[in-house]
């Protein structure tokens, strides 16, 4: 107990039951992609860029479903914190609709339309080549996974953070196994290559979906199974809905859309700098991982406040988790930096890849701190109830400073990699100090619960009496 009264242990074991669990999981799901890395790395550096440039088409469709994600969760927590059962379960079954329409769309283009995608992507013939393969098979995971992140994001928002790390576990070692089956031609298998890599990714999303429905089930978890009421839904609710989650949906769709335009700009440098940028996107994997624990521990323990009817509580929580992450990442990044040689070695680069890989994490080691920070506090907001203030920050910094610094200074003026890299994270300082200001406003709690409301307006009238000396916790 300090002298603010604010109880730091009971606080840190809140955010370790949530932040742990989820950090291992994508640590696990990081730990998949580098072997998978490693594995294709060896068929030539050309199967490294098909492949990352692959994953860059479905970080965009990541975009595009990710607004739902956010604003489930913010339902998800608000009305669980209220023991709100029927609330959950509608806004489950309208998040999963709308997450499994943007998935469908893209499998449909991955199928379809491979060729189209790898030519926007890249102008390289050959590494076209590669990508067309890969996509053609690994579109079929992509419906399978998103219904897992559907479920992982109910289960962690409702207090069940260990059924998908246990389902992940069972799918990054499903895949490991089956890439070194497939891709090399192991158990008498055929030596598929790359497009063994893809059906390595297909089949251990599946089981990733399997062992989640068995856990679930096994736990007798219950908002998975209320299939009617997920669909019991009134035009109050929708509206209601997609009030709170258009601005994350806008917000992520446009950051998409952005994120892809700079894509492009890296797909049109040279061979050795598209392979460095996808190995560099696989390791910034481990930097994300820790930052989803803390976020998604500041979605839940701050939404579950504030749908409770405790804004104060909210606020306590909110600003200490964001300095937490921040700290934690910034010893990430170090660590990842310092150990650089050998594991770009491990990954197969070597020369100019290698040399412009380092200068990309030490980059990062710096513009990490300040980005992850920058995310926490935005899905602060969010699960708070405001869900716009940091989608109109991201959105407008992205399109007036970070794509035409991008766009000049990569196909313009032809510069170093590094020079283009770094213009990747302009924006993020300025946006820093405007979230911090919103951030100790607490205008971001706008409740969706009833007791929410009512509370929010004896904390208004209060919050201005107030120090920061009276924090507190539960």
């Amino acid at each position: 107990m300090t002298k603010s009264g604010f109880r730091w242990k009971q606080f840190i074991k809140s955010v370790a039951v949530i932040a742990i669990p989820v950090a291992l999981q994508n640590m696990l799901t990081t730990t998949g992609s580098m072997v998978d890395t490693m594995m294709i790395g060896s068929l030539g550096e050309n199967n490294v860029g098909a492949v990352g440039l692959c994953a860059q088409f479905s970080s965009l469709m990541f975009s595009c479903y990710w607004g739902f994600v956010g604003g489930g969760m913010l339902f998800f927590a608000q009305y669980y914190g209220a023991d709100d059962d029927d609330g959950i379960d509608r806004s489950y079954g309208i998040t999963v609709m709308c997450m499994m329409i943007v998935a469908l769309i893209f499998a449909i283009l991955g199928l379809a339309f491979p060729s189209a995608v790898m030519r926007l992507y890249t102008d390289k013939t050959a590494i076209q080549t590669v990508g067309i393969q890969y996509l053609r098979t690994v579109a079929l995971a992509w419906p399978l996974q998103v219904f897992s992140m559907a479920m992982s994001a109910l289960l962690r928002s409702t207090g069940k953070v260990r059924i998908p790390l246990y389902a992940a576990v069972s799918s990054v070692a499903s895949n490991i196994f089956l890439n070194w089956v497939f891709i090399y031609g192991h158990l008498g298998m055929p030596a598929m290559g790359v497009r063994g890599a893809a059906l390595a990714t297909v089949i251990a999303a599946l089981i990733n979906v399997i062992v989640c429905i068995m856990l679930a089930a096994h736990s007798r978890y219950p908002y998975l199974f209320h299939f009617k009421k997920h669909f019991s839904w009134t035009k109050v609710h929708i509206r209601e809905y997609f009030i709170k989650c258009f601005p994350i949906i806008c917000n992520e769709l446009l950051l998409g859309i952005g994120n892809a335009c700079i894509s492009i700009v890296m797909g049109r440098q040279s061979e050795e700098a598209i392979a460095a940028i996808a190995v560099f996107r696989t390791l910034e994997g481990l930097v994300i991982a820790f930052f989803a624990g803390f976020s998604n521990a500041s979605s839940i323990l701050v939404g579950k406040s504030v749908g409770a009817g405790d804004p104060e509580l909210a606020y306590q929580r909110a600003k200490r988790i964001v300095y937490m992450c921040s700290g934690t990442i910034a010893a990430v990044s170090v660590t990842l930096f310092i150990a650089r040689a050998p594991v770009l070695k491990m990954m197969k680069l070597s020369g100019l890849s290698y040399e412009y890989a380092g200068q990309m994490l030490l980059i990062y080691m710096f513009a990490s701190v300040i980005r992850m920070g920058n995310w926490t506090q935005n899905d602060t907001f969010r699960s708070g109830g405001d869900s716009t203030f940091g989608t109109v920050l991201e959105i407008v910094f992205m399109y007036i400073a970070v794509i035409p610094s991008v766009y000049i200074s990569g196909i313009v003026l032809r510069a170093p990699l590094f020079v283009i890299f770094m213009c990747c994270y302009i924006d993020e300082p300025i946006r820093y100090v405007l979230m911090q200001i919103h951030l100790y406003s607490c205008k971001w709690i706008k409740p969706v619960t009833e007791q929410g409301r009512n509370a929010l307006k004896t904390f208004k009238r209060g919050f201005g009496k107030k120090t920061s000396g009276k924090d507190r916790t539960d």
